[in-house]
């Protein structure tokens, strides 16, 4: 094994519980803004609200919580998308010491029911009439569920008006007895295999990679001649990446503004009108802008243009990054010439989309694609790529300032140890390591042991420390010659090419790798429109047809060029729909469930598979001793 870890950490040690940083922060600064929110969702006019505000606000709702009997210890979850009011409520429920268990509100029945019951909910906060109605359904087996609030229905009003007599000492005596290793969250995994299991997060835990990051990049998400960063949190709070988001800002005293809309017009509107400094975002959302950058400049007729000034961006990215390493002089001229020119004509204009203000990017969920991550640096918004999970409270690892290195996840936190087992599986430790799965030793004993984490994930460290996520552990592929691959590189490659939606790698116990595939329906809709001028009525189906299996094909051939021959997909099915939550193929966080996924598509697989064997001996035989072409069936 091998293990690396950086200083200890440098901040201030946590000396009570989350709320406090909303109090603190009034007692000094009252007139700092620290959220910000819409009248109503269609308004593009944001209200700041202070920190003295958010205090009060925090305070008449823990008031409301002690008359309805809510005790430190207690548990009650948010059943709720990202808004304003889940951000107060949480430091509400902290003030008065009680736990808070996030749930996704796309979540099915049996998991809600699962939910509540194996963290023994006291009461529960939904959204809408739709929640309620599921809750509503399996209250009776939830003995210890005492209260349902609705928040359209005016729940968080009725509760302050509820405490409206409750003595604020009654408050601060409940604040000043929550310790930092008091449990702040119990937050669930996205349980791809099996039931989800329930994490315990102290406030300890989820301040300290909060606290850690504020320490050392903080001053990088604040543009020049600003003196306050802004985000725009519209990943799920009932993911740790979101509650990580919270934490930063509130901790940080930084503006946040909620978007709990995740379609694309919504997320692009608010992007317009709130302008962030910072943006957070999962890869597929890196993803997704880069292919809209991409599409609507063909569709602008300046494609060719675009690409163009993509591979410019990371051209002049890469030669930073070599310099920054001390591997090169850095772009020379003709390079920085070009760079100018496309930052007057391209570059500006892309990083309008996200506001115009964004001078600093983090992605975290999975891997950043390396050629993603050095276009965003190119255009001028370097996007650090950092790892953690559930059981670390989202901070493992994160770029260190002035030697970013793109293709990984960075360097350990301050404070935090990486070991990497003879396996290959990433082991951490450190303190925001979680206090253990609730109802759960088994699986508490297997997943700690010697003060270490098995993260399950797949990684290697480099002689700097640097780590790079190869996989998990789990998703591991062995066909049936014994060839071995972690999926997790090819489908990110496939899913660069802008028509590739999602990827699912398949072939345990199969002769060869295949690939299901799902197209995005947007680029879909623009690639046949550009396709259908250049048809005649008649032939359009078939060409059509034709010339969708030769672009996916190229899709193909273009991951398969990122590994070896006996490694590559050699076949592939696209499928007419794309994996969803709500056939049971994405968990809430939207994480593929594989197994799910091949029990599901079991007949299209096995023809994929029958169609290849179905191929001449001799076409088979020369297949297999050159790995070129790639086989492949339109579904």
């Amino acid at each position: 094994m091998r293990d690396h870890g950086l200083a200890p950490p440098t901040v201030t040690p946590l000396s009570g519980g989350l709320a406090d940083s909303v109090f603190e922060t009034a007692a000094v600064n009252p007139t700092l803004p620290m959220l910000a929110r819409r009248p109503d969702p269609s308004s593009t006019a944001w209200e700041e609200v202070t920190a003295a505000e958010l205090r009060d606000e925090v305070t008449d709702l823990a008031k409301g919580l002690i008359a309805s009997g809510i005790s430190p210890g207690h548990r009650v979850a948010i059943m709720a998308r990202t808004r304003y009011e889940w951000t107060v409520l949480s430091h509400a429920l902290w003030a008065v010491g009680a736990e808070v268990v996030p749930i996704y509100p796309t979540s099915s029945r049996d998991q809600v029911e699962w939910i509540l019951r194996d963290a023994e909910c006291v009461g529960v906060v939904v959204e809408d009439e739709q929640a309620v109605m599921t809750v509503g359904s399996v209250c009776g087996s939830l003995p210890r569920l005492r209260h349902v609030w609705q928040l359209d229905a005016g729940g968080l009003a009725q509760l302050v008006e509820r405490g409206e007599f409750v003595p604020l000492t009654t408050v601060e005596s409940l604040r000043r007895i929550v310790l930092p290793d008091s449990t702040a969250a119990v937050m669930y995994t996205s349980g791809t295999t099996g039931r989800p299991l329930g994490c315990a997060l102290s406030h300890r835990g989820l301040a300290s990679p909060s606290d850690t990051l504020l320490a050392g990049w903080g001053h990088t998400v604040i543009p020049p001649g600003e003196r306050q960063a802004s985000v725009l949190a519209f990943l799920p709070f009932s993911h740790v990446y979101g509650l990580l988001v919270q934490a930063l800002c509130i901790r940080g005293g930084m503006v946040m503004g909620h978007e709990p809309d995740l379609s694309e017009a919504a997320l692009s509107a608010a992007l317009r009108t709130f302008r962030p400094t910072w943006f957070c975002a999962v890869p597929s959302i890196f993803e997704k802008i880069y292919k809209n950058f991409l599409r609507a400049a063909q569709q602008a007729g300046r494609g060719a243009l675009f690409e163009r000034a993509a591979d410019t961006a990371r051209d002049f990215a890469a030669a930073l990054e070599r310099h920054r390493l001390g591997g090169g002089p850095g772009p020379g001229f003709d390079l920085r010439l070009q760079h100018a020119l496309y930052e007057r004509t391209v570059y500006r204009k892309l990083r309008a989309a996200l506001g115009g203000r964004v001078c600093r990017a983090t992605s975290g969920g999975s891997s950043l694609n390396r050629e993603l991550s050095l276009f965003y640096e190119g255009i001028g918004i370097y996007v650090n790529d950092a790892y953690g999970l559930t059981e670390t409270c989202g901070g493992v690892t994160a770029q260190p300032e002035g030697r970013e290195m793109s293709g990984t996840v960075g360097q350990a936190l301050p404070g935090m140890d990486i070991r990497v087992a003879d396996d290959g599986e990433i082991l951490v430790r450190g303190p925001s390591v979680f206090q253990g799965y609730v109802n759960d030793e088994a699986s508490t004993r297997a997943a700690l042991y010697g003060g270490w984490l098995a993260t399950g994930d797949l990684g290697r460290l480099d002689s700097d420390g640097y780590l790079t996520i190869t996989g998990r552990k789990k998703d591991i592929i062995i066909t049936s010659s014994g060839k071995s691959v972690s999926p997790a590189l090819l489908e990110q490659r496939l899913r660069m090419h802008p028509l590739v939606h999602q990827a699912v790698v398949v072939g345990d116990n199969r002769p060869c790798f295949g690939a299901l595939i799902t197209l995005d329906p947007d680029f879909l809709a623009y690639w046949r429109e550009s396709l259908a001028v250049r048809s005649d009525a008649r032939m359009r189906v078939a060409r059509e047809e034709n010339a969708l299996r030769e672009e996916v094909a190229r899709a193909v051939a273009a991951a398969n060029s990122a590994v070896s021959r006996s490694e590559s997909i050699r076949v592939f099915r696209v499928l007419p729909e794309p994996f969803d939550v709500a056939r049971g193929l994405l968990t809430p966080s939207m994480k593929l469930r594989r197994d799910e996924i091949v029990r599901h598509y079991a007949l299209q697989i096995e023809a994929m598979y029958q169609a290849r064997s179905r191929a001449p001996r001799e076409q088979l035989a020369e297949e297999f001793a050159h790995w070129d072409d790639t086989d492949n069936v339109f579904g």
